[in-house]
């Protein structure tokens, strides 16, 4: 029976969109909270969302914001086109 309450490294990468093993640095640099059970480690889901604030800078969140209006003044149209398709 699998326990909700954890979610395991595999998971967790692809919510960040990273590789496993930068997860794992990111567990042995005490980045991300883990608890090792066996061989792998497990992360408790309470600590999901201090691992996703981490995620991004202030800095990238604002480029990103950039980036997307930039995108939607260009190709506004286009993506309004798209998404009634």
């Amino acid at each position: 029976m699998e326990n909700k309450d954890f979610i395991s490294t595999t998971e967790l990468a692809k919510i960040l969109g990273i590789s496993h093993v930068a997860v794992y640095k990111k567990i042995k640099s005490g980045k991300i909270k883990a608890m090792k059970i066996g061989r792998n480690f497990v992360i408790d889901k309470k600590e999901l969302s201090e691992v996703l604030e981490k995620g991004i800078t202030k800095k990238q969140k604002i480029e990103v914001e950039k980036a997307v209006k930039k995108t939607v003044k260009e190709y506004g149209e286009t993506l309004k086109l798209l998404g009634t398709t």
